[in-house]
């Protein structure tokens, strides 16, 4: 299989600029000053690389954000089939190789690569602060952080834990509040939709003002009443995600309403399945990896240019059932860039379990956001894949990871999750909402009013 020698020159320089880094000692902590000072030089202010590839495919960091209408009337450079893609393998997840392989019909449309990722003023400042002052947990990176606030915690980073901490803690702004619905492909020609429901988040971590001392143990909270179907109508749920998995409990809350009463439910970590999905997504593929990660143990396999969804303006002006097919996405709505990614691999740790012992993400070196996960099973077989389609918030200004999808690469079928139904105006960021709105207590009250 021959990669493009454009491409392949490029994979090499990138991957040998990472070995550095990789090969560092694993329990890292706050970087020098000297280092540090790079985010106002060759890295952008959140540590990805400011400089464009040497043949021009990926173009320089400038912090500037393409309009929607040029989004939408760019064309295609390069399309991506069974027929030609172990000519790009080097540059695609093994789960979207595989589902080339496996459908036909399926293709990735490739356009020009606009490195639209921006955050605040604020966010910049706390992430140089952070860099100065991040550091893993006492326990050790695979259980959290310290020292960090407001902004990325390792916007240098020296191990595979602190890129996933910084997924963990990527911005998405300091609150949001959104309408989501999930549909599933059963694999049959059948697509569900199988639930809905309204949803208030809050990130501490991203608060105003917010300092290390200030936030609290949990840097994520969120609130979720059903909408659908009508049997879990009315259902309420509420979660919240430590910074340090070792000292403080992931702790959830369900409201049934024929009970009239709260009880602890499962987290959103781990590999519980996801009752909305019907088994086939787990909790934990959330956001494409969401919640602990001491499970595994994380490295860096390096970092290189990659095929992967951005900047789909199309598929946020479409209507769901367009763009989720019997099968697979609709190709003709996702739109693929060529961005530099991070490949971190986790491996199950020493005395743990989870039903995929083995998963690799494709981070965003922009945003530091999963892009896509490859997941295999306990026979070595390649289990799962999903992606996101990283939706832009032009008033933040930030990326999202927006709508995802998870295949079942065994079985077949996926699910298209974190829906918006109505398109963009279903998701809304807004000012932190009163602490108590995340309480068990004030569920069950506003469930009974």
């Amino acid at each position: 299989m021959r990669t493009p020698p454009l491409l392949r020159r490029s994979l090499l320089r990138t991957a040998a600029g990472t070995l550095g880094l990789a090969a560092l000692p694993h329990a890292a902590a706050a970087v020098p000053e000297a280092a540090a000072s790079r985010l106002h030089a060759d890295l952008t202010p959140i540590g990805a690389e400011r400089a464009g590839t040497p043949d021009g495919r990926i173009p320089p960091w400038t912090g500037t954000v393409p309009s929607a209408d040029r989004l939408r009337q760019e064309k295609p450079i390069l399309t991506i089939s069974s027929a030609n893609a172990p000519a790009y393998e080097e540059a695609l997840p093994e789960g979207a190789l595989a589902l080339l392989r496996h459908y036909a019909d399926f293709r990735m449309n490739i356009y020009p690569t606009h490195r639209s990722a921006t955050a605040p003023d604020a966010v910049y400042q706390a992430t140089f602060r952070n860099a100065l002052r991040a550091a893993p947990a006492p326990e050790g990176i695979a259980y959290g952080v310290q020292g960090a606030a407001g902004g990325v915690p390792f916007p240098i980073p020296r191990s595979g834990g602190e890129i996933v901490w910084n997924h963990l803690l990527a911005f998405w702004g300091a609150a949001r509040e959104d309408r989501i619905a999930t549909y599933i492909a059963a694999g049959d020609g059948s697509v569900e939709r199988s639930a809905a429901y309204r949803e208030i988040t809050d990130f501490p971590y991203y608060a105003p003002g917010a300092t290390p001392a200030g936030i609290g143990p949990y840097y994520f909270k969120t609130r979720r009443l059903q909408e659908a179907p009508p049997s879990r109508a009315g259902e309420g749920y509420i979660a919240w995600q430590p910074l340090d998995t070792a000292r403080d409990p992931y702790v959830a809350w369900r409201y049934i309403p024929g009970e009239h009463r709260v009880r602890r439910a499962p987290s959103l970590s781990y590999d519980t399945p996801d009752a909305d999905a019907e088994g086939m997504e787990a909790l934990d593929e959330y956001y494409l990896f969401f919640g602990g990660p001491d499970r595994y143990d994380f490295r860096i396999l390096g970092k290189r240019p990659m095929f992967v969804p951005y900047n789909n303006e199309r598929l946020y002006d479409a209507a769901p059932r367009d763009y989720i097919g019997p099968r697979h996405e609709n190709p003709d709505l996702l739109r693929y860039e060529l961005h530099r990614v991070w490949i971190v691999e986790g491996t199950l740790a020493a005395g743990k379990h989870h039903v995929v012992p083995r998963r690799r993400l494709y981070i965003d070196e922009d945003t530091w956001l999963v892009l896509a996960s490859d997941s295999w099973d306990e026979n070595g077989k390649l289990w799962k894949y999903g992606h996101g389609t990283m939706l832009l918030l032009r008033d933040v200004p930030t990326i999202v990871t927006g709508t995802q999808f998870i295949y079942d690469l065994l079985l077949g079928g996926y699910v298209a999750d974190f829906v918006l139904e109505h398109g963009r105006g279903d998701y809304r960021t807004t000012p932190p909402h009163a602490p108590d709105r995340f309480s068990p207590e004030s569920m069950a009250a506003d469930a009974l009013r």
